[in-house]
């Protein structure tokens, strides 16, 4: 027995000195943001009592008993002086769940909580549920949204992949007792990446959309949509407003949808998406930025061309490979943003900017002008520009 039990004691040192490595900066040209060496959640992070029965008379040979596959997708929330992610881990029997892990610095040492979300079902039990956001709304309550998926049962027995994706909705004080709401009424669409605005718009709950006709495909209804309901407890959308819609060849021509709920400044709303086009190796995953008006989140005010952040590296490969995603990110008092991002529905990471950072990103990086000649020209703006800075200080 007290050989096996020095096996166990050396699993638990062995994950603990993973879960301490330290986390580092890499060289970054964009001036934008600040990416680091390690991803900061993995299916290797999760905690040795998921996994193995430790019980050497239950478990002799020490084996893994319930394999976890990914750690990624995750909502984010300062709480209790800490950097709280509600993580999406996935297990090797394919089934995402919920569960919080935190950090006294949001860079590494993230520990996963002892237990995962025990998220309460509906009347209509939710097969798959994943990619959370969090809201700390001006209501005291802090929500959730996330998709729930269920199989089709329109569909034949004989096409086992067939999907629906609804909007659940879930609220907690703590961020352990959970309580579920219905989920979103949305009429005769499926909805993927519903995200709460933070504040009442006109007395009521606001919330940015993404009107999908099929579980994969966004079809007529692309776009990131805006939606006022009355309450949460029962949320019915009975009209849709397209505020950023999906754009032919450029990186959001598939689909897209807003990522986490959007950080308020003086100057806008600040909002991180995704966006999704097609390549010759099948969909490509990028994130975005956008400002919508102070006074009027439906009106966008600042629209940089391309991508904010695309996949790099190792961040290419996966179980979904050439993805990136994120819904969650933390802005602090001082002005630090801490961005959790995933990577081809794998692994999460992080990166670091200002608001003040975002700002200059967004209000200063020209737009899209949606033709290659348009494009050419935005760029020998900045040359031209360039040349002539570089020769009045005799830098050329």
């Amino acid at each position: 027995m007290s050989q096996s039990l020095d096996k166990v004691r050396a699993l638990l040192t062995e994950h603990e000195q993973f879960l301490s490595r330290k986390n580092e900066p890499i060289a970054e040209t964009t001036g934008v943001y600040q990416r680091y060496k390690y991803p900061i959640l993995t299916a290797e992070h999760t905690p040795v009592i998921w996994r193995y029965d430790l019980n050497p008379e239950t478990n002799p040979h020490l084996m893994e008993r319930q394999g976890m596959n990914a750690a990624f997708n995750s909502g984010a929330i300062a709480f209790n002086d800490q950097y709280c992610l509600v993580v999406r881990v996935e297990g090797d029997d394919r089934k995402s769940f919920f569960a919080v892990a935190e950090s006294d610095n949001g860079i590494d040492n993230f520990r996963f909580w002892d237990h995962p979300i025990t998220l309460p079902e509906t009347d209509e039990p939710d097969t798959n549920v994943y990619d959370m956001r969090l809201t700390r709304h001006e209501d005291g309550w802090i929500y959730g949204l996330f998709c729930t998926e269920r199989r089709d049962h329109s569909a034949s027995e004989s096409d086992q992949s067939a999907a629906t994706a609804k909007c659940g909705i879930a609220r907690t004080k703590d961020l352990v007792k959970w309580e579920r709401l219905a989920d979103l009424d949305s009429g005769g669409s499926q909805q993927r990446n519903v995200v709460l605005h933070p504040e009442f718009v006109g007395g009521k709950y606001a919330l940015y959309t993404r009107p999908q006709d099929g579980f994969i495909d966004a079809g007529k209804g692309g776009g990131i949509g805006w939606a006022l309901v009355d309450n949460m407890e029962k949320a019915v959308v009975t009209n849709e407003q397209i505020i950023d819609p999906k754009v032919y060849h450029t990186i959001k021509e598939v689909k897209n949808g807003q990522g986490p709920a959007p950080i308020k400044t003086e100057a806008g709303w600040l909002h991180l998406a995704h966006g999704v086009r097609n390549t010759a190796a099948g969909l490509r995953y990028t994130l975005y930025m956008f400002m919508t008006a102070l006074e009027d989140p439906t009106r966008v005010i600042h629209r940089p061309a391309g991508h904010f952040m695309g996949p790099q590296g190792e961040e290419r490969v996966g179980d979904v490979s050439n993805v990136l995603f994120t819904n969650g990110w933390i802005a602090k008092e001082n002005g630090e943003v801490y961005i959790y991002y995933a990577s081809s529905d794998t692994r999460l990471h992080v990166a670091t900017t200002t608001i003040d950072k975002l700002l200059d990103y967004c209000q200063n990086t020209p737009e899209d002008g949606l033709r290659s000649y348009a494009s050419v020209q935005t760029r020998n703006q900045l040359i031209d520009s360039n040349l002539a800075f570089l020769k009045a200080n005799d830098l050329k």
